[in-house]
């Protein structure tokens, strides 16, 4: 069987490793960061009032009246003014739009950087897309920040790709940094592409989003409502770029047929609108942190990453895969550092998608067996 070049050289995508570590076993799933918190009621009823007894092939521009929402909620949430026509175009959640993305714009250029460690698809985007992929260092020392005077190919730069706040160190990035990271893609013409799929799960100050640059010509922002409103299985995102870009993206998309379907858009055009639903999100996911951080600090695990997003990022020392598996032995499911690229050796991540109570239980566990 012939298959394509990236996918036959591509290692196994890490996470289906861990359905195969869970597999037969009664565990405590801290491993992926899918969400098991009921999503909100209103949201649940947009949806059903939405479906009716015929449905049709949704738009890739999709429905004017999500584009307002979310062109809405980006003025309230960063103060930055965006047409909701001309610069927002929906997507089928984050993850596939950021994938796909390299495909719609990749020419003569063909460089890719690539936080490191980070989510896969930025990586796996470009390598399908045939691009070139120059990793960009993270580190504990720097804040989770890569250091932008050791990058020194800026002029064959395509894409530049950050994830803040950051999967998987819960670090996140001050404004001044995407001024910066803006300014030398001015420069040099490339595009900065900003994943800030959870910029509302925060426990400090609210995060920056590189929507607030004084100049976003190059800046193109992703983002979505599976983290903030409990809804993963939906599907529903947004891109935010230029006119120029957003309107390439509208020429491509019809091709993937990847818009969400239309009441879904209904639903979503809710969950954009309310705000009071996030701030319960956020104190379930604050409760959880505080029910586990005290435990894994006594226990001598360090925290080692910021102050948003729903994971915990720990560093454990030795062998990340090493002391995952000996957790899984007494029930709790966590991804090693090392799956997030060779520099997170050392570091584990653990996902607060369990119930409370689950969470309790946990404690409980490690408590005793650390």
């Amino acid at each position: 069987m012939l298959l394509s070049p990236v996918l036959a050289e591509l290692e196994q995508y890490p996470f289906t490793r861990l359905d195969e570590w869970r597999a037969g076993r009664d565990v405590i799933d801290f491993g992926v960061g899918d969400p098991r918190e009921a999503t909100p009621r209103f949201i649940r009823e947009a949806l059903k009032a939405a479906v009716g007894e015929r449905s049709s092939y949704p738009r890739a521009a999709g429905l004017p009246e999500l584009r307002e929402a979310i062109a809405g909620w980006i003025g309230r949430r960063f103060g930055v003014a965006v047409d909701p026509d001309a610069e927002i175009v929906p997507t089928l959640g984050s993850k596939e739009a950021i994938f796909s993305f390299a495909q719609a714009v990749l020419g003569e250029r063909r460089l890719v950087a690539v936080p490191e460690p980070a989510y896969p698809v930025y990586e796996r985007g470009a390598l399908f897309a045939g691009g070139t992929v120059a990793a960009v260092p993270l580190r504990e020392e720097t804040g989770w920040l890569p250091d932008l005077d050791a990058f020194d190919a800026w002029d064959e730069l395509a894409l530049f790709w950050t994830c803040y706040p950051s999967n998987p160190t819960g670090a996140t990035a001050p404004l001044s940094f995407y001024e910066e990271l803006a300014g030398r893609a001015r420069e040099h013409g490339f595009l900065l592409c900003s994943d800030e799929a959870y910029s509302e799960l925060w426990f400090g100050e609210p995060p920056a989003s590189a929507l607030q640059v004084s100049e976003r010509e190059h800046v193109v922002v992703f983002n979505t409502l599976s983290k903030r409103s409990s809804m993963t299985g939906y599907r529903s995102g947004f891109v935010c770029a230029s006119p120029a870009v957003a309107g390439a993206l509208r020429r491509f998309r019809p091709t993937t047929g990847t818009a969400p379907q239309e009441f879904v858009q209904r639903a979503s055009v809710a969950a954009w609108n309310d705000e009071e639903h996030v701030e319960a999100v956020r104190e379930v996911y604050r409760r959880k942190r505080e029910t586990l951080l005290p435990v894994l600090e006594r226990k001598g695990l360090r925290p080692a990453g910021g102050d948003a997003t729903f994971f915990l990022w720990l560093a454990v020392g030795g062998s990340s895969e090493a002391f995952a598996l000996a957790l899984l032995e007494h029930g709790l499911l966590v991804a090693p550092g090392s799956f997030f690229g060779p520099g997170a050796e050392g570091y584990v991540r653990l996902a607060l998608v369990p119930t409370q109570a689950e969470c309790e239980r946990a404690a409980e566990i490690l408590e005793r067996v650390l």
